[in-house]
């Protein structure tokens, strides 16, 4: 069953409030994911990733077709989407002055009723499970804004998983974090997407994590799809190069040799 569904997408991107000229940046895609799927995007910068992630979720203005388990996206009430899609979009600059376990918390609102509504010992207890995946527990109490990057980020990633959906949708999610956080958090989300019924769709430039994750890829060049398909089809040399517009297989090779040498000595 197709969860998500796009027909002739397109979406631009448009920072007006950057002085960056709105351009179109996604161009007649089409694509499925099936329930239970878990597909990575990947391409350069500019070829359209953030803005389709934006799109198929009504962050950003599109025409085409976007179906969320066979409704009209644009259709479904923002907390009826929220209910089955959590989003974490990259790390910005933050305004508000909220702690770590408040800011988590907030991913439980679409659960609790009117508008003050008071948090369950079921919303805490979800909390507390989203800080201990993320290995934010000991930092519950910390105002974001004495955050590091990486604890930032963390945080933010702990907010979405809080949110209890069938879909995740994650862009870029290990940017800022070091390798020790990286691999954790590539763990869990490696076995939170193998659960019956979870769907993730992320967008990845680490190419060996989303190699990790992945079903099928989504390889993205100038806001249109250049191939969809298993892992064994899309890591061709060719369509790789095409995509990247230089060999990406050489270059991950040439980059890991030293350290598979080195390792093969110890």
């Amino acid at each position: 069953m197709w969860i998500i569904e796009c027909k002739n997408l397109h979406a631009a991107y448009d920072r007006r409030d950057l002085g960056i000229e709105e351009k179109e940046a996604v161009k007649g895609v089409s694509f499925t994911v099936e329930s239970g799927q878990n597909i990575c995007i990947l391409g350069s910068n500019g070829s359209g990733k953030t803005t389709l992630l934006r799109a198929i979720t009504g962050m950003v203005p599109y025409s085409g077709e976007v179906l969320l388990d066979g409704q009209p996206l644009q259709k479904l009430r923002r907390e009826k989407i929220a209910q089955k899609v959590a989003v974490m979009t990259q790390l910005s600059q933050v305004y508000f002055s909220y702690s770590v376990e408040e800011t988590v918390m907030m991913g439980r609102y679409i659960y609790q009723e009117g508008l003050l509504g008071r948090p369950t010992k079921e919303d805490c207890e979800v909390v507390a499970e989203s800080l201990e995946a993320v290995g934010l527990k000991d930092l519950a109490k910390r105002q974001l804004n004495t955050l590091s990057g990486g604890e930032l980020q963390r945080a933010f990633l702990a907010r979405t998983l809080a949110q209890q959906t069938p879909v995740l949708i994650l862009d870029e999610p290990t940017n800022h974090l070091d390798l020790k956080v990286q691999a954790e958090l590539s763990e869990y989300l490696r076995e939170w997407s193998q659960k019956p019924g979870h769907t993730l769709i992320g967008v990845f430039h680490d190419i060996p994590l989303a190699l990790a994750l992945a079903d099928e890829l989504i390889l993205m060049k100038q806001g249109q799809i250049l191939a969809k398909d298993g892992k064994e089809t899309i890591l061709q040399e060719d369509l790789l190069t095409q995509a990247y517009d230089f060999n990406v297989l050489n270059y991950i090779q040439t980059m890991t040799q030293p350290a598979e040498q080195f390792l093969k000595k110890q």
